[in-house]
């Protein structure tokens, strides 16, 4: 369906708008030093192993926590320079928690079994997205005015981890306070992407997505409240997933959930290998992991499939890459060949107001009526507002602590409409109805991750609302998992989003098994 006259000027004025922002960067910005495309191939066989499979070999004696977490030090040490992903390292405790894992093993009297089942990741090398709380290390979200702040303790789900046998090595940077999809700040400088230095890594889950990606990291956990572990993970070529709301605790963040985030937010495990989702998922989840069927078979063939090629022509947001649309037409016909199964290919008019459902359902007040915190009061970071005009001025000068890119926010949130548009309301319980009729329990939906690929640095700036494509299943609240389906013709990843129906995560987690064998899941980016 075409666009009307007047969605096309809506569009026009909006990319008159971030296109303003965008040139205004381009004119002001320092231009940044050409370096190598790519990260180096991987050469130790340790760096290739699922966290699962590494955590039995370690148990079994085959090798030691010590060698695996040197490994992976070694690799940081090696593609760090060139991504910037993790911002603060912990290598020296890591290899002591690895040398005292060792020990435990050795005086283990239970048992292989025992250790398994008390400690699944005993020994396994861990990385966490610098917003989460871990104990004694930065937690600023890329904020200026936090940049000293240490976690005094660890968020719920980093425990949680930790307590299963992992050994976190560092944290990830992220973009200015995780509203972005590009992690960079002025904190601690741009994250760039393994397969092509010059392009993003995503956000705001991007430094995770980045050391993943490059073999720096085999687990690590993310945030999601618009995209922010699905297109770090698209991006970077790994698998991630946004599990149903209110499963995994979201406390130990910052910033903090207000208003009615915590409905759409979601933490949840990126990982390299698809066999490592499923087992993080359960220890994250903790009490609530028995919610999610996480131990049931699931038969394929029995699944009802369906595929949404676009959201129907949004004035906002890019056209789907042609490279996108043909990878999930390969993924439809292989699940049609292989399964026996017919996957249908469907459309819900109402995703065309993905953005403006996303953006008006976040700014909703709480049950209690409290309003979400302005970003301009985050911003702040307990100082007076920020004023956007006279921060613009400043970023001019080179004298702002904040990046144009949470400028260009602030100005967007001041706009902001303060009554919700009854249409959008709509727009939005229809598309909830209908998509969870659709669904049910035995349904799995195909969605583009994003319309292009992974952009060239601050190219976003231009295309701030191509975010919809994921943004619109956090406030549906719906589990995805994002896969990868191998690299296009520029050596960039490709992928697709799996949803299923609300607690039915087990779903997609299965269907990320059987794509990651029909595809080939992560590719080396130093091998391509």
């Amino acid at each position: 369906m075409g666009l009307t006259v007047g969605e096309r000027i809506q569009r026009g004025l909006l990319r008159a708008v971030s296109g303003f922002f965008f040139a205004l960067f381009r004119l002001f910005s320092r231009p940044e030093p050409v370096r190598p495309t790519k990260v180096p191939p991987i050469r130790n066989p340790l760096l290739t192993v699922p966290a699962v499979q590494l955590a039995d070999k370690i148990r079994r004696r085959e090798v030691t926590s010590v060698e695996v977490v040197q490994a992976y030090i070694d690799r940081i040490q090696e593609v760090n320079p060139l991504l910037n992903a993790v911002i603060k390292d912990r290598f020296s405790a890591a290899l002591s928690e690895a040398g005292n894992v060792d020990r435990l093993i050795d005086e283990e009297m239970g048992g292989e079994e025992a250790l398994a089942d008390r400690l699944p990741l005993l020994g396994v090398p861990l990385s966490v997205k610098e917003s989460f709380f871990l104990q004694g290390m930065p937690c600023s979200a890329g904020l200026v005015s936090r940049a000293g702040v240490l976690a005094s303790g660890d968020a719920p789900a980093v425990a949680l981890l930790k307590r299963a046998g992992a050994i976190p090595i560092g944290v990830t940077n992220t973009p200015e306070l995780c509203m972005w999809v590009e992690s960079s700040n002025y904190l601690y400088g741009i994250t760039k992407n393994p397969y092509d230095t010059q392009r993003m890594c995503g956000g705001s889950s991007g430094g995770e997505g980045s050391i993943l990606g490059s073999g720096g990291s085999v687990i690590g956990i993310g945030s999601d409240i618009a995209g922010s572990i699905r297109m770090p993970s698209f991006f970077n070529g790994i698998f991630g997933h946004k599990g149903t709301t209110g499963i995994v605790s979201n406390d130990g963040q910052y910033p903090p959930s207000s208003g009615r985030h915590e409905e759409f937010l979601s933490t949840g495990p990126m990982c390299r290998y698809a066999e490592d989702l499923l087992p993080m998922l359960r220890i994250m989840a903790g009490a609530n992991a028995d919610k999610l069927s996480l131990s049931s078979d699931v038969d394929l063939k029995k699944l009802r499939f369906f595929t949404v090629v676009d959201d129907g022509g949004s004035p906002l947001t890019s056209p789907v890459d042609k490279q996108l649309v043909e990878a999930q037409r390969k993924v439809a016909q292989r699940l049609e060949a292989d399964l026996g199964v017919k996957v249908k290919e469907i459309s819900f008019p109402q995703l065309k107001y993905s953005y403006q459902i996303w953006d008006t359902f976040l700014a909703l007040p709480d049950k209690d009526g409290k309003l979400p915190q302005p970003f301009v009061m985050l911003m702040a970071d307990g100082g007076p507002a920020v004023w956007p005009v006279w921060e613009l001025i400043k970023w001019l000068f080179g004298k702002s602590d904040h990046t144009i890119a949470a400028i260009s926010l602030a100005f967007l949130e001041s706009i902001h409409s303060a009554t919700p548009p009854q249409f959008i309301l709509q727009q939005k319980e229809t598309l909830q109805r209908s998509i969870e009729e659709v669904l049910g329990t035995d349904g799995v939906l195909l969605y583009p991750p994003h319309p292009v690929l992974a952009q060239k640095h601050h190219h976003p700036l231009f295309t701030p609302f191509n975010a919809a494509y994921t943004g619109i299943f956090n406030i549906l609240g719906l589990p995805v998992t994002q896969c990868p389906l191998g690299l296009s013709v520029e050596g960039l990843p490709l992928g697709v989003q799996v949803v299923a129906g609300k607690l039915q995560d087990h779903l997609t987690l299965a269907v990320a098994l059987y794509l990651q064998k029909a595809f080939g899941g992560w590719r080396d980016p130093g091998a391509t």
